[in-house]
């Protein structure tokens, strides 16, 4: 199954306003990853729903929000990454939160 195309389209709109940094586009995993200065920030994921990075520190609050589940690969858990299920970005506002929450910890990244 390929991305969320409206969805992608979505936090396109989302990140040319929040993002300071440049913002390029990559297809990876299948899906359709944003990057904010080389560091990606989001993703649209190929099963829907989004990848989000988020600062690890806050993990335990991230993590008890509704359709929220830590991100692995191969097995393998992903700190500072989480997967938001499709249906908890139906509304404007949690799609924007999802958005600021990425923005905000890949700015305090240096730029690659």
């Amino acid at each position: 199954m390929a991305y969320d195309e409206q969805l992608a389209e979505e936090v396109r709109e989302r990140l040319l306003v929040a993002a300071e940094g440049e913002l390029t586009e990559k297809g990876m995993f299948g899906g359709l990853g944003f990057m904010v200065d080389g560091n990606l920030a989001i993703a649209a994921s190929r099963t829907g729903g989004l990848l989000v990075r988020t600062d690890p520190a806050d993990a335990d609050e991230v993590l008890a929000l509704e359709g929220v589940e830590p991100m692995e690969n191969r097995g393998r858990k992903m700190p500072g990454w989480v997967f938001v299920e499709a249906d908890v970005l139906r509304d404007e506002e949690s799609l924007d939160d999802w958005v600021e929450r990425s923005v905000t910890f890949v700015a305090t990244l240096p730029p690659k």
